[in-house]
């Protein structure tokens, strides 16, 4: 019901003659104007400033004023409304069901269920049942709700709404596109459809089906919101925040949303300082606020986020193993590597995400923790055209295709990686000295050490290269490697492969190979072996000596 306002014809007629003589004549819109634009701050100020509205009947002002707090996100003050209503008339069941939507909107989901279980049977007490159901998890009764549901719009843009929740997301746009083909007036639908292929990291899709309602309401918060998000995703944070600066400010509806956004398009810019306050208001304010504790390595900080996290969604799956995966490495649990793999793997397995790019991801870091690099290299070259430039991304390629025996493909891929937080990772500097080792540059591999021998992971780097280089043939870096291993610790495993690695250079020499070789030949060998303290070392040099006599 609209309101009408309440003014005699002589009170227009006066007001017209006074402002006659007046070059400009203000006119403030009124309540109903106000509500077609959408702009229910203004139409709540002139229903309760405005004498045009001062013989309106209370209560009619009063649920007018819940329907605007409503709107603007004002739930909580909407329901003290309505419950002060409903507490001086209890016959106003059209009102104890408004108070249960407020209540399901404010997540006080056993209230409105015990409160909407006593109203009389209506379409729209059977909607909020539905989805009710859903976030009370009660499977049961959400199958037996969807088949009361009509084929009318607003029942199916309930289930719609139900499809996009379950992250069904293709589903929910069906049942949008249909709606709208026999309803084009209800052009805010296309901005669900948008959000749903945003979902499906269809961003210019997404853009497009926005652009036909912003064309028509180019003030929409939410659809503002939307478009810097798409913006964010194809371009970059400072394009998306171009978007929304003119709404940080104003105060508007969503105000607690764009803070929250922001903070996602400056990089994490203020995540300590505006994302605690949200977490309860904002979903998504807790995955980020771990995922940025996670980005600067406080993982104990992560998983206390995330600990009391039930998933429901994709995003809440993979974020959750990647704390397990991040602590398990951190702290050698088993327990936690194994929950890793369940919630990548659910992910990655489950039919509305196996065809996505986070769900293949999902799946490929599932068998990266298994230690299945061959299934690992399956679902990354499938995406790889979308991470060509992506640090990150390149490091773990590298890794499977190092893991796989592809060590010349692995090097290329790590030597493209610029992030200096990786580049100074101890296990980035094994890799890269094993792939040069393998592809033939093994020297490359013996500068890396020489770059990183005062560093605690220096000892097992330099086992690595003495190791490889001797499987493949480098029996010159080898020797230089393990006769460096024998200097800081004198095992006799060490002379072994000292021994047989300077054999392996002697032998080089003589096949006239240069792979194996020492640059200034047999002299280089004999002084490796002259500072040796083992007392086999003569021996061997008195063999090279004569060996060398006859090279001359």
């Amino acid at each position: 019901m609209i309101l009408s306002r309440t003014k005699s014809e002589s009170a227009k007629g006066n007001r017209s003659s006074a402002g006659s003589g007046n070059a400009r004549t203000v006119t403030i819109p009124s309540f109903e104007e106000f509500l077609l634009k959408r702009d229910y701050i203004g139409a709540k100020t002139v229903l309760q400033c405005s004498k045009d509205y001062d013989e309106v009947e209370e209560q009619l002002k009063q649920l007018w004023t819940g329907f605007c707090d409503f709107h603007v996100g004002e739930y909580k003050r909407a329901l003290q409304l309505y419950e002060k209503i409903y507490g001086a008339d209890g016959s106003l069941k059209e009102v104890a069901l408004n108070i249960c939507v407020c209540m399901f909107y404010l997540g006080m989901y056993d209230e409105a269920q015990k409160l909407v279980e006593e109203l009389p049977q209506s379409p729209l007490k059977i909607r909020l049942l539905f989805h009710l159901a859903h976030k009370l998890g009660d499977e049961d009764r959400l199958m037996e709700l969807h088949g009361s549901l009509r084929d009318v719009v607003e029942d199916q843009l309930s289930l719609a709404g139900m499809h996009y929740l379950r992250s069904h997301y293709q589903e929910a746009i069906d049942i949008y596109k249909r709606v709208l083909l026999d309803n084009k007036d209800l052009l805010a639908l296309n901005v669900y459809v948008a959000i749903c292929y945003y979902k499906l990291d269809y961003y210019d899709i997404s853009q497009e089906v926005l652009d036909l309602y912003l064309n028509q309401f180019p003030d929409s918060t939410i659809a503002i919101n939307l478009k810097a998000c798409n913006r964010f995703r194809l371009f970059n944070g400072r394009a998306a925040e171009q978007e929304i600066k003119h709404l940080v400010e104003s105060g508007t509806f969503g105000a607690d949303l764009i803070r929250h956004n922001l903070v996602v398009f400056r990089n994490g810019e203020g995540a300590l300082q505006v994302l605690p306050q949200l977490i309860d208001i904002v979903p998504e304010a807790r995955l980020n606020l771990a995922i940025h504790h996670l980005r600067r390595g406080e993982i104990q900080e992560a998983h206390q986020l995330m600990k009391e996290v039930q998933p429901t969604v994709p995003q809440e799956y993979i974020l959750k193993g990647v704390v397990h995966a991040a602590l398990g490495q951190e702290t050698g649990s088993k327990e936690h590597l194994k929950n890793a793999q369940q919630c990548l793997h659910l992910v990655g397995g489950s039919a509305s995400e196996c065809d996505t790019i986070p769900g293949r991801q999902s799946m490929a870091s599932a068998f990266f923790l298994y230690g299945q690099f061959e299934e690992v290299l399956v679902y990354l070259n499938s995406i790889r055209s979308y991470f060509v430039n992506d640090d990150t991304f390149n490091y773990n390629y590298a890794q499977a295709k190092a893991a796989t025996g592809y060590y010349k493909e692995a090097e290329e891929l790590l030597l493209q990686i610029h992030d200096i937080a990786i580049k100074t990772d101890s296990t980035f500097a094994m890799v890269l000295a094993k792939c040069h080792i393998h592809a033939g540059h093994a020297d490359q591999a013996w500068n890396i050490f020489l770059t990183k021998d005062s560093t605690p992971d220096a000892f097992a780097l330099l086992q690595l290269i003495a190791n490889d280089s001797y499987r493949v043939g480098e029996f010159w870096i080898a020797a230089k490697a393990f006769d460096t291993l024998e200097k800081l610790d004198p095992n006799p495993e060490y002379w072994e492969g000292k021994r047989g690695a300077c054999a392996g250079a002697v032998q080089a020499i003589l096949a006239k190979r240069g792979s194996g070789a020492p640059p200034g030949g047999v002299s280089e060998i004999i002084s490796l072996l002259r500072d040796s303290t083992n007392a086999q070392a003569e021996g061997m040099l008195r063999v090279i000596r004569r060996f060398a006599s006859t090279i001359k």
